[in-house]
């Protein structure tokens, strides 16, 4: 009989998380050379809720948000979305069509979700005007800095109105300042639309500015080792006191994680 169970997107209502993943394992490639990415993880969110996950790389949290976001089944475990919504997933990279304006690549996630024609315009100006590029609809990618894509691949993102949003280290490749200003507008954004937001992260700091909650993966396979509850009042600066402390708390754990995956 197989082990393999299959992601479940839809299943029994969640009545009090948004996200429940459940005892998930992803094990790739057959004996002997099996590879186990993730054993037995387990994580609830609460509806609004923003939890940061952070680890070294190669632990497992890309592979997670796949499995959650559906691209992947998981090998055993269960994973449930309130009301069976499939969640939105957002890359670091901005994967924008430069052959189509800002507005077209935002309409182009509509048009998939079969969004009536006469709809599309005033959605898109909304979507345009949520990440603050209402002035550039007509601009085409290569016009546009690297913050400035990132916000027309949220609009899009924000667009499939999923009331859970992955997000896979969205802004590792910008710079501080730019960096710092989306993290003001995702806050912003995520607690207007009350979003579920499950975020990854390299950047510690990070993660103490925007999470409710921090949780820590080992090295692989990855498994959650720790978590943290964010108790310091928002609006939050990457460079205060309290986040800087709760950073050098989480970053002392995840040393001791790498050094004992080194062993």
């Amino acid at each position: 009989m197989s082990t393999q169970t299959e992601s479940v997107l839809a299943g029994p209502s969640v009545d009090r998380s948004a996200l429940a993943i459940d005892g998930v394992s992803k094990v790739y490639g057959r004996t002997p050379n099996l590879v186990h990415a993730l054993d037995n993880v387990s994580l609830e969110m609460r509806p609004g809720e923003f939890v940061c996950l952070v680890g070294a790389s190669g632990c497992g949290k890309s592979t997670l948000l796949s499995l959650v976001a559906g691209l992947d089944p998981v090998t055993s475990g269960q994973i449930e979305v309130a009301g069976g919504a499939r969640p939105a997933l957002m890359f670091q990279e901005p994967a924008l069509f430069p052959w189509l304006t800002v507005a077209g690549n935002v309409e182009l996630a509509l048009k998939m979700r079969r969004v009536p024609r006469g709809q599309r315009a005033e959605v898109v100006a909304d979507l345009l005007t949520t990440v603050q590029l209402a002035g550039f609809s007509d601009k085409r990618p290569h016009e546009l800095s690297g913050g400035m894509r990132q916000r027309v691949a949220l609009a899009r993102t924000l667009s499939l109105e999923a009331p859970v949003l992955l997000m896979d280290e969205p802004f590792g490749a910008l710079d501080a300042i730019t960096r710092d200003l989306l993290h003001d507008e995702l806050e912003r954004i995520a607690q207007q639309r009350s979003l579920t937001v499950l975020f990854v992260t390299h950047n510690v700091r990070e993660a103490a500015r925007l999470g409710d909650r921090i949780v820590l993966m080992s090295s692989r396979p990855g498994r959650i080792v720790c978590e943290w509850p964010v108790a310091i009042e928002r609006p939050r600066r990457m460079d205060s006191p309290s986040v800087s402390a709760l950073a050098a708390e989480v970053t002392a754990k995840l040393r001791e994680e790498v050094r004992r995956h080194g062993r």
